[in-house]
């Protein structure tokens, strides 16, 4: 007999989360934008997986809008929890039935009455007296007392003996779904043929079970398992394709039927045993469902059958509401397990998106569906490479970042203080390049016109006349033949990061650099950091630079560096030194690093000596301090007085504003001075 699966999950109460009403919407996040958002990230730790898995626990914010981590998600599957557990009181389950017990016995006493004022002394009746005290005893029983003590009555009312019977077997039939639910969702009504034929079904299946504890060939139980799902397929929608899955998914819901029981009070649950143990008359089907559970949570102890809901509503809930709670807690347990496991955002591909709009809402499914893509945005743009499972960033996402930090802090810049600095008058009448770039605002309008139209033609297409937008506005780039060389020294003592000044000096190296490639091409540019040690790089692998666990501020040993990359380098030459300490180590003779706080006297000297010898080679040394001392104020001071270069006192707020400023002004006093 074919069986129709029951709506039980269709007919489930979507849950909201407090903070969605349903009218907003998941703004799409494109790879520049994801760039953009991850940019103090990967600048700080130049490592694309962490930051993907930063921004997936916490979100993102981007031009458009805000895209939820896991964090917000998270909150809403707890929100989503405390519903379930606040939706009802599953020791109501039989609420009902024994209201209309109350009833029936209500009905039988009014009937009894009747009978007895038919008589000439009712009240001197003995079989009257002795009705009315069954009925007040059995008003103080439990539901299972009751029903046994109703069976055993010779009814008065016959209205009332036919409504008891109508409980009965409303009764035998939720004690029997009880049995039934814990092996299947699929089946609606209840019949005497359902019940036998779900006894064979577990029959076979209990004796597969044992087949395979006697060592049955795989081979075999494949077979085996084949023929049973041939007869007996139709109890099982979700289609289990093995054996395991089949136990898996009767685990699963056995298991849960076990929480609704654990939920219940001691004696809630002594009364249903009882009460199955007085009606069903199947007890075949009891003792298969008994034996099965023992298999099941042998193979399967993990999953919470010894666990109870902590369930505070008001509300009676009945069995298929108490299970269909649990159930959806289970699955927000689920849930939330897999959340709090995703190692990378392609773990979230494995959420079903579909259940957690059923079960939280569409924000929560939108988000982890966008989350889950953010590593393909990047792939797909050319942003990052997958080498062995490891994203490292390209040579356009370096880039991308140098521009977007640039752009950072030319935004924040008024352009009362600064403006581009970009000198769009440099080069007049000195060495052209024969290049073209895009006319930007402030340029003067001196276009060159061969370049302006082919622009407007690619974008048009050919043909007259020939309509001009400003993005096809081309201007002639010259540069002057005026050369800087510098060395950026960018200090990576542990004390940067502690005192959050690492990210906003790495920000504006890249800064830096990525206005020199764009603005100064024909300049040398040249990165030194320093801790213990001092370290040359390149300035491309910027993003790839992070800070170290050792002690020490090297000034001796970077500026040593930092002369020897500008000795070959022609035109006027520079160090931009950022720091936040005094030097507190140097190399000895042999070259070994020499830590000592507060610095030694040898420290200091060594560290002024390199300073002289830049001062002799032409080479000014500008220093920008960050949290400056009294002892690095000093030792600054007297860098300037030795070098003749400047020395700037900032914070880590304005510490990009500075640096740019002062290399641009730098360039247009070098520019002046020919």
């Amino acid at each position: 007999m074919a069986l129709r699966r029951r709506r039980r999950r269709s007919e489930a109460r979507r849950a909201t989360y407090s903070r969605w009403d349903g009218t907003q919407s998941v703004p799409d996040l494109d790879a520049d934008a994801l760039l953009q958002a991850m940019g103090d990230e990967l600048i700080e730790h130049g490592d694309p997986d962490e930051a993907l898995r930063r921004m997936m626990r916490q979100g993102l914010s981007f031009e458009g809008g805000r895209l939820d981590g896991l964090r917000d998600v998270l909150e809403r599957l707890a929100e989503a929890r405390r519903e379930r557990l606040e939706s009802g009181d599953p020791n109501g389950v039989f609420s009902e039935v024994a209201e209309e017990l109350r009833e029936v016995i209500v009905q039988e006493r009014a009937a009894l009455d009747e009978a007895a004022k038919a008589r000439e002394e009712p009240d001197d009746d003995p079989d009257v007296q002795r009705a009315r005290q069954e009925l007040d005893l059995l008003e103080l029983e439990d539901l299972a007392g009751q029903v046994r003590g109703l069976q055993q009555r010779e009814f008065t009312s016959a209205e009332a003996a036919e409504r008891f019977e109508a409980l009965l077997q409303k009764l035998r039939e939720q004690l029997t779904r009880r049995f039934m639910d814990q092996v299947t969702e699929a089946t609606e009504g209840i019949t005497d043929e359902e019940r036998v034929r779900m006894s064979s079904m577990l029959a076979d299946l209990n004796r597969m079970l044992d087949r395979r504890r006697q060592g049955v060939d795989p081979a075999e139980e494949a077979r085996d398992f084949a023929v049973f799902m041939d007869d007996y397929g139709d109890f099982f929608p979700e289609g289990p394709r093995t054996l395991d899955e089949l136990l898996e998914v009767l685990a699963r819901r056995m298991a849960g039927m076990q929480q609704v029981l654990n939920s219940m009070s001691p004696e809630q649950r002594r009364q249903m045993q009882d009460l199955a143990d007085q009606l069903l008359e199947d007890l075949d089907l009891q003792w298969q469902v008994s034996q099965l559970g023992e298999a099941l949570q042998e193979m399967f102890p993990g999953m919470g059958w010894d666990e109870g809901r902590d369930f505070q509503g008001e509300a009676q809930l009945g069995m298929d509401e108490a299970l269909r709670a649990i159930d959806e807690l289970a699955e927000i347990d689920r849930l939330e397990q897999m959340l709090r496991g995703a190692s990378s955002p392609g773990a979230l591909a494995e959420v079903d998106v579909d259940r957690v709009r059923d079960l939280v809402d569409d924000e929560s499914a939108q988000s982890l569906e966008q989350l889950s893509e953010m590593a393909r945005l990047l792939e797909d743009a050319g942003l990052v490479t997958n080498e062995g499972g490891r994203l490292t960033l390209t040579p356009k996402a370096i880039r991308r970042l140098g521009q977007n930090a640039l752009g950072d802090l030319y935004r924040k810049l008024s352009r009362e203080r600064a403006g581009r600095h970009e000198h769009r008058d440099a080069g007049l009448g000195h060495e052209r390049e024969f290049a073209t770039r895009p006319w930007e605002y402030g340029d003067p309008f001196d276009l060159d016109i061969e370049a302006t139209l082919r622009n407007a033609v690619a974008r048009d297409g050919a043909g007259t006349p020939v309509r001009l937008i400003v993005d096809d506005f081309a201007v002639e780039q010259t540069e002057s033949e005026v050369r800087a060389a510098t060395v950026l020294m960018l200090d990576l003592s542990l004390s940067m990061p502690m005192r959050g000044n690492f990210l906003p000096a790495k920000k504006t190296a890249m800064a830096l650099h990525s206005l020199i490639a764009g603005q100064y091409p024909r300049d040398y540019l040249g990165v030194v950091t320093f801790s213990e040690t001092a370290r040359q790089i390149r300035p491309e692998r910027l993003p790839e630079a992070s800070w170290e666990y050792v002690y020490g501020t090297n000034m001796q040993h970077g500026l040593a560096l930092a002369r020897s990359m500008l000795a070959g380098q022609a035109g006027n030459r520079q160090v931009i030194m950022v720091t936040d300490g005094e030097p507190t180590a140097h190399l000895t003779d042999d070259g070994r690093p020499l830590f000592s706080y507060p610095p030694t006297r040898e420290t200091v000297d060594r560290t002024l000596r390199e300073v002289r010898r830049c001062t002799r080679e032409g080479i000014r040394i500008n220093v920008f301090m960050l949290d400056a001392t009294p002892h690095l104020t000093r030792f600054v001071e007297e860098v300037t007085r030795l070098n003749g270069g400047r020395a700037f006192m900032t914070s880590n707020q304005d510490l990009g504003d500075y640096v740019l400023v002062d290399f641009v002004e730098h360039r247009r006093t070098m520019r002046s001075s020919r």
